[in-house]
């Protein structure tokens, strides 16, 4: 029963009808949503609160159906629907003047265990967690509305109603529910109808939408389509036009118009304007001028606008590069002016195409493509969050803002910047989100240290500059030259090479990344050995830096499974060795459902430099020197336990194809019999552990081997298992945790 209600749809309406008194509200709706964030739009009294409010049992159907996960609501309770694991998000928002922001989720998050807690809602949105003992009557209109979404989130739901939820906000308060909802969507814990007014939010979070006109679902329309039809949303909100647009709506499915006469093209900012930031009533006073000119926007030509780059942002990778490739030179314009146009100018020489992006800190303005304002916008906080007095915390912010919104970007073809440390550390973590492959170049005076902290897991070149960069002279014109004209060769070499793939079919292997250290490349050897035919082996040293290189490809789309045997970097980031991984690890598994082999590789050792390196804490431990500059420490029995509940909860994450092996016979070549670190009670503390942490379905499973982890039995069961998960990744279901 539970397998037939898993594969039935999140929500299944059938013919609904609903009256208030004589008045036809719902008049046979049929809606189906399998799983996703789902968007129905329409003009004000066309039915659509009423769909949520009959769903959630507040107004009663006169006919028609309803099911929730296959089974049937029509008439139930609003009570009971919301025990079978539905929220809501009222139009209004509802909220209790008397209780505090943190009393308001304290309450909802007793209601169901889940992946949301009060912490997390509190990561996601800073601003509640600054205003957590402040009333419901005492929060802005963007915070009751953070609070209602949160409120509902915490009942950890299959199916989440929305009523409005961009109502009445602020432009950066819409953006920041528009990417949560499109990381709902992705994450895939939970279905989500949105019912919307603002065509932007609805399109951008949604693969399709719902049309609803008088009642009725009058088509179901492909977004991108919506959001390139302007006479299709003007005839839907009603705006500037009559009554009788209705009857041309429900005439029928939209028909293919003539493409409209080519406009000449804007330069530079275009203000937007909207007459009435909020919906008026009978009771509204006139809009301010003041209040239409804050919640004006600027749309800058040729930049990717931000409810359309939410949506590129979950598009497949080929059609976020759709148009013309575009080489970004970034960097503090303020400062590095004269130097970064320098390297603009012979990069719009060589025919690419070039954009000059400002991540100044100072709040002055700059003649460019993108300016320092505009990335501000992405930061959580908006501009205030950025432009401060203190310099350090305006630099992070500005980087995070400027990464969020890099990765909204769909047609970077390579990126080059110049400038100092302060330069560096801006750019740096943006450029560190771009997939590997796409050219990446830092000009600085940094570039001769440790570049570690820079570059990280990602292909990001580092050239020094010789000088510092500040001013144009003959040696930094030739450095600056040098790096430009490089970043043009690597751009037009890949875009040839692309090309060229284009044209060809069917070459190339899927690839596979596979995880291994020294006590762990015999078994890697026999298993890219059996699959070298069929796929291409990518090997990752497990040193800290290997793991995050080849899940950033995970992140990137540039793997097609993982065969992580060796999860060594998860002893050193627990107990402080020197190649840990961080605390994302498995994140690109989670994020991506690649399907997923694992093992518990060398999780019988802490890695340390030479011996006089070692904490003192650890000195009364049991050693092996690796080689004079690497130490191994033999992993305890308690911290086995501890690893052994790390993984697992996050193994409880991933939604793809999930086998995960244990070797009863050891999980390195030094934990074996007779081997130096052969201790039987800590490999079986660690499986147990696993064995009680993780939930284990049809689809993620925990296999035994009497064998150690370099037997070539061990070899062949990890292939065996990993075949048949390869050949059905493509068509596989998400199965509810």
């Amino acid at each position: 029963m539970s397998d037939i209600r898993r594969a039935a749809p999140a929500l299944e309406v059938r013919g609904l009808d609903v009256y208030y008194g004589h008045s036809h509200a719902l008049q046979g709706v049929d809606l189906t949503l399998d799983s996703g964030v789902f968007s129905v739009v329409g003009r004000n009294g066309m039915g659509k609160t009423t769909l949520c409010k009959t769903i959630m049992g507040l107004v009663r159907a006169s006919g028609g159906s309803l099911r929730i996960r296959g089974e049937d609501v029509t008439h139930m309770s609003p009570a009971r629907i919301a025990r079978l694991g539905v929220g809501y998000v009222p139009q209004g928002r509802r909220l209790w003047r008397s209780l505090s922001v943190d009393e308001h989720l304290q309450l909802a998050g007793g209601m169901r265990r889940g992946p949301w807690t009060v912490e997390r809602i509190y990561d996601t949105f800073p601003r509640l967690a600054e205003r957590k003992e402040h009333g419901g009557s005492q929060l802005s209109g963007g915070e009751q509305q953070m609070l209602a979404i949160s409120r509902a989130l915490l009942t950890n739901p299959h199916l989440l109603i929305m009523d409005e939820p961009t109502e009445g906000l602020a432009p950066v308060i819409v953006a920041q529910v528009e990417e949560m909802l499109v990381r709902l969507g992705e994450d895939g814990d939970m279905s989500v109808l949105v019912i919307e007014q603002n065509i932007g939010v609805a399109t951008a979070i949604s693969k399709n939408v719902a049309i609803m006109v008088n009642g009725r679902i009058n088509r179901i329309i492909d977004s991108v389509r919506l959001a390139a039809d302007r006479g299709l949303q003007q005839r839907l909100l009603g705006v500037g036009l009559h009554g009788d647009v209705a009857a041309d709506i429900d005439a029928g499915p939209a028909k293919q118009e003539p493409d409209a006469a080519p406009q000449p093209a804007r330069k530079g900012p275009v203000r937007i304007y909207i007459s009435n930031p909020t919906p008026p009533t009978r009771w509204s006073q006139p809009t301010s001028i003041a209040r239409i000119e804050a919640a004006a926007r600027t749309h800058t030509a040729g930049v990717t606008r931000l409810e359309e780059s939410t949506r590129q942002r979950r598009e497949p990778a080929t059609a976020q590069t759709a148009g013309p490739p575009v080489v970004l030179v970034v960097g503090t314009l303020d400062t590095k002016g004269p130097e970064l146009r320098f390297i603009r100018d012979i990069i719009a020489a060589s025919g690419l195409r070039s954009r000059l992006v400002d991540v100044s800190t100072g709040g002055k303005q700059t003649t460019c493509d993108v300016s320092a304002q505009e990335i501000a916008l992405n930061h959580g906080r908006g501009g205030p969050g950025v432009f401060g007095a203190d310099r350090g915390a305006s630099v992070s912010a500005m980087a995070d803002a400027f990464a969020k919104w890099l990765r909204r970007q769909g047609n970077v073809a390579g990126i080059i910047s110049a400038g100092g440390s302060g330069g560096a550390s801006l750019v740096a973590p943006a450029m560190r989100t771009l997939p590997i492959g796409v050219p990446k170049i830092i000009i600085s005076s940094v570039a001769s240290g440790d570049v570690g902290p820079y570059v990280g897991p990602a292909d990001i070149m580092m050239m020094y500059s010789v000088t510092d960069v500040q001013g144009l002279n003959s040696i930094s014109r030739a450095v600056l030259s040098n790096g430009a004209n490089a970043l043009v060769g690597m751009v037009k070499a890949r875009l040839d090479e692309r090309g060229a793939r284009q044209r060809e079919t069917g070459s190339g292997l899927p690839a596979v990344g596979i995880t291994m250290f020294g006590v762990t490349t015999p078994a890697v050897q026999k298993i890219a050995a059996e699959l070298k035919d069929d796929f291409e082996c990518l090997v990752f040293h497990a040193t800290g830096v290997g793991g995050r290189s080849m899940e950033k490809l995970v992140d990137s789309g540039q793997l097609a499974a993982v065969i992580d045997l060796t999860t060594t970097e998860i002893c050193d980031l627990l107990m402080g060795g020197v190649f840990p991984a961080t605390d994302d690890r498995f994140g690109a598994i989670i994020r991506s459902r690649v399907p997923y082999v694992g093992s518990v590789g060398a999780l019988d050792m802490v890695n340390f430099g030479a011996p006089d390196t070692i904490p003192e804490r650890y000195r009364q431990r049991q050693f092996h020197v690796h080689n004079p500059q690497v130490t191994l420490m033999r992993t305890t029995v308690e911290e086995n336990e501890r690893m052994g509940h790390w993984i697992g909860e996050r193994l409880n994450q991933m939604d793809g194809p999930v086998r995960f092996f244990l070797p009863e016979g050891g999980v390195s070549a030094l934990d074996a019999a007779g081997q130096p670190f052969w201790d039987p009670d800590a490999d079986a503390t660690l499986f147990r552990a696993l064995e009680r942490t993780v939930r284990q379905t049809g689809n993620r499973q925990l296999i035994r081997i009497r064998r150690n982890i370099n037997d070539p039995e061990f070899a062949a069961a990890i292939v065996a298992a990993f075949r048949p998960l390869l050949g059905r990744a493509g068509g596989r279901r998400r199965v509810a945790r």
